[in-house]
């Protein structure tokens, strides 16, 4: 390989470069996905939108690793992201980006873009689509120099199994820190200083332009602490989940803390307490005293002495409860910022309270654990504006699934009652889960709507559960009869009796029907685009073989890897609880099982690949009859060791297929590089799950793995090329 003498790598350990430019790669690249989706609402949704276009950058690095290696070429688009989102102005417009590309409306975002305009809605979609494109290109161009490093390094070491075993071990470091600056709910600013920190090393490596280098790198880190900022806030966290923002709203003496979660309006802090309600007539109409949102799950039972309330939030649905005096009230919310926000700042500090117990949990996870009944359970405000990351499914998906509702019913009393709310935004959203209600307790909800106001911000109100109990408690309270009266004939609605209903296969609630959305047939356009101008920007075109029978190789391996990977995440979600958690360990256990399958392909290189495909094969297919729901009573240990074991068994074999091609690829950078451009390719297919159900994508990987047992290079790898040093 043709490489200039003045462009070395100068590392005296090669093992220890693989580690540290892995372990920044994986890492830039959470931080990327989470940021970008963070400040730029629509790409929470679209979460793999970043993830391809990362995968993108390091690929075509991977494949043109032989060419100058220029760190200014990564530095330079990170920079410029970054003003764009520390100047107010270009923030403003990026974040406008959600409306621009919301025009389209069938993807379920909030606040889509409503215009009956159709050149207002062209421009605006035209324009969203531009802008997308631009800062795609920006994010691609950033992560090749890096994909060139890697690339360049592994072509090299003299050990390619052991040098590919650094690489995945550097990836799980790098996994692991950002979890752990997660979990310390850290900002952006001190995501980007370490990113510059481990930039600063392979700056001085590199030795070329290092005055430039320094300069970008400073005013990088710099840009970063700005982009943290949000002026006038009370307070600014960054949980594990999402970006929190308290700020005060309201006239002296009704004051009212309003959060925002990733720029978008998510709840207030609100005072309902006798005293206070009186003593502010001006804001809160009287007649609806004691009638909030947040007080109704205990007015329709008549003697509710326990209450579990799922999407907790900061502690209004808690307060309701405790001013009908609930005496035992157990409140779940997924993120433990806002519990720790309803402590500091609700007014009525109901998480004081002895009889309110906290649980920090996904609201599936805790119905199946649970042991406790109750005489009301109460599905607050859940809708969300967070994606899972690496899947199409967010964080409210799974919990109004036909089976989570099943598993509500379960924890109901004799007599008790659910009461569900939702902004459902789309009429489609409550006629899905009407019919839900209607389908698992025998007979329709008593459905009405609550307009936005000082009580709260409204939303769809479903009744539920014992019926009877529901009607007498209605005819003993007048008040609460003509209030929901009222509001079925002031706000009517409208149901359609066919709304396809969500299961944890299909669990897409703000999707009409299986479809792909047509924003994502654009994106895809997008993408095609955005190839042709990287292929030419960092002329990779000639260094793409792809009538190679080892690019499609390792291409299929990469695609089914992706899939095989959000497959594992969703069923994990559902049995072990969407949180963030669960999803870094499923992404680590991934990772560890490769490193496992290294260690067996070192341990037993003669292992025949046909015994290994068809076991990789057969499981995958057996896989898909599986339900692991079922093992969700068991205690979470247990249950984590069977989840992370079954989902990750084919990783196992798929990794000693690679391990045992990638020993003999004559070009390491170009086999990853494809294996890449697979997972790409894999990343983008996720979407079929809005047509087809997630259990069917263990039949795409099926498939992807028999392409790869059919395109797999015709030789056998030399004992002495893939033997793993005892140590290096």
């Amino acid at each position: 390989m043709n490489i200039k003498t003045n462009d070395e790598l100068k590392i005296p350990n090669q093992a220890w470069g693989i580690f540290l430019i892995s372990v920044l790669g994986l890492f830039l690249e959470l931080l990327f996905i989470r940021w970008v989706g963070t400040e730029i609402r629509i790409f929470a949704y679209l979460q793999n939108t970043i993830l391809v276009v990362c995968f993108l950058g390091l690929g075509l690095g991977m494949f043109t690793a032989s060419k100058p290696i220029l760190l200014r070429q990564s530095l330079i688009p990170m920079t410029f992201i970054l003003l764009l989102m520390a100047w107010p102005f270009t923030r403003t417009a990026l974040d406008y980006l959600s409306e621009m590309l919301g025009v389209l409306a069938d993807l379920g975002a909030w606040t889509d873009t409503v215009t009956d305009n159709p050149g207002i809605a062209i421009l605006s979609l035209l324009t969203g689509l531009a802008l997308t494109y631009f800062l795609l290109a920006l994010v691609v161009d950033m992560f090749a120099p890096v994909g060139r490093i890697l690339g360049r390094l592994m072509n090299t070491h003299p050990k390619p199994i052991w040098a590919y075993s650094v690489n995945i071990a550097g990836s799980l470091v790098g996994t692991w820190m950002f979890v752990l600056l997660s979990y310390l709910y850290q900002p952006p600013f001190t995501w980007f200083f370490i990113t510059g920190a481990m930039l600063l090393l392979f700056v001085f490596l590199l030795k070329k332009d290092i005055t430039m280098n320094l300069l970008l790198l400073s005013i990088g880190v710099i840009l970063s602490w700005f982009v943290s900022q949000s002026p006038g806030a009370v307070n600014i966290v960054w949980s594990p989940y999402q970006k929190l923002v308290v700020d005060e709203a309201g006239e002296s003496g009704d004051r009212v803390y309003m959060v925002t979660v990733n720029n978008t309006g998510y709840q207030a802090i609100i005072d309902l307490s006798q005293s206070h309600v009186l003593a502010n007539q001006q804001s809160y109409s009287p007649e609806f005293m004691g009638l909030s949102q947040y007080d109704l799950p205990a007015l329709f039972h008549p003697d509710p002495k326990s209450m579990l309330i799922v999407g907790a939030g900061a502690g209004n649905d808690a307060a309701g409860a405790l001013r009908h005096d609930v005496s035992s009230i157990t409140a779940v919310e997924i993120d433990p910022a806002i519990i720790a926000m309803g402590q500091e700042f609700h007014p009525e500090r109901p998480y004081s309270s002895p009889n309110v117990q906290l649980v920090n949990d996904d609201a599936r996870s805790f119905f199946a654990t649970t042991g406790g009944k109750f005489d009301v359970i109460s599905f607050g405000l859940l809708d969300s504006h967070t994606a899972t990351s690496m899947t199409n499914a967010r964080l409210d998906h799974y919990v109004y699934t036909i089976e989570s509702i099943t598993q509500a019913k379960s924890r109901l009393n004799e007599g008790g009652i659910v009461v569900l709310s939702f902004e459902a935004q789309k009429s489609f959203i409550a006629d899905r889960i009407r019919r839900a209600l209607k389908e698992v307790f025998g007979h329709d909800p008593l459905v009405f709507r609550l307009p936005p106001s000082r009580y709260g911000f409204g939303g769809v109100i479903f009744v539920s559960g014992d019926m009877n109990t529901i009607q007498k408690q209605l005819e003993a309270t007048p008040e609460l009869l003509r209030y929901v009266k009222h509001f079925q004939e002031a706000y009517p609605l409208y149901f359609t009796n066919d709304t396809k209903l969500t299961s944890d296969d299909w669990p897409y609630i703000y999707l009409e029907s299986p479809k792909i959305p047509t924003l994502y047939y654009l994106l895809a356009f997008l993408m095609i685009l955005l190839l042709v101008r990287s292929l030419r920007k960092w002329e990779a075109r000639t260094a793409i073989h792809i009538k190679s029978y080892t690019f499609w190789h390792f291409f299929f391996l990469g695609a089914a890897f992706l899939l095989l990977e959000v497959q594992n995440i969703s069923k994990a979600s559902v049995v072990l609880g969407n949180t963030w958690l669960v999803n870094a360990v499923i992404i680590s256990s991934i990772l560890g099982m490769a490193l496992l399958a290294n260690w067996i392909a070192y341990q037993f290189p003669n292992l025949p690949l046909r015994v290994v495909y068809s076991l990789l094969i057969g499981v995958c297919l057996g896989l898909y009859f599986v339900d692991l729901a079922k093992f969700g009573f068991l205690p979470y240990f247990t249950k984590a060791v069977i989840v992370g074991s079954l989902t990750s068994l084919p990783m196992l074999f798929s990794g000693i297929v690679f391990t045992r091609s990638f020993a003999v690829a004559k070009e390491k950078s170009s086999a990853l590089g494809a294996n890449l451009i697979g997972a790409l390719v894999g990343a983008l297919l996720q979407s079929v799950t809005f047509i087809i159900g997630i259990k069917a994508l263990l039949l795409i990987v099926a498939g992807f793995y028999l392409f790869s047992l059919l395109t797999m290079p015709g030789r056998r790898p030399q004992t002495t090329s893939s033997a793993l040093p005892v140590a290096q």
